[in-house]
């Protein structure tokens, strides 16, 4: 079981970025997967969590900015980011849940 992730970059504040995560080994849509996020220094901040039905959920400081969706086909998983701000810069994580590996990340930066 792998995940890749993948879409990150430089933005300019209130621009959007689209982050992906692909599978193999395992079915995203039949799994729990979750967006994570950490800045160098500071503990890993859990983001989002996709659930197999199609529900979600979002921690408070992206809730309305921040959407996950999953493309079946594609094994994919994707996170779209609006409105970035700096303090969304971070590399961002997605797992299945209960695993404890992590893959490589991918670097958001926000910066002017």
């Amino acid at each position: 079981v792998q995940f890749v992730e993948s879409g990150g970059g430089l933005v300019q504040p209130g621009g959007s970025l689209r982050l992906s995560c692909t599978g193999s080994g395992v079915p995203i849509d039949a799994e729990i997967m979750t967006w994570h996020r950490q800045v160098p220094g500071k503990a890993r901040e859990w983001v989002a969590t996709l659930f197999p039905g199609g529900a979600t959920i979002y921690a408070d400081s992206v809730k309305g900015r921040f959407t996950v969706s999953r493309d079946e086909a594609k094994n994919t998983m994707y996170l779209a980011m609006d409105s970035l701000q700096p303090e969304d810069t971070a590399v961002y994580y997605c797992q299945q849940h209960g695993s404890t590996a992590w893959g490589q990340g991918t670097q958001v930066t926000v910066s002017s």
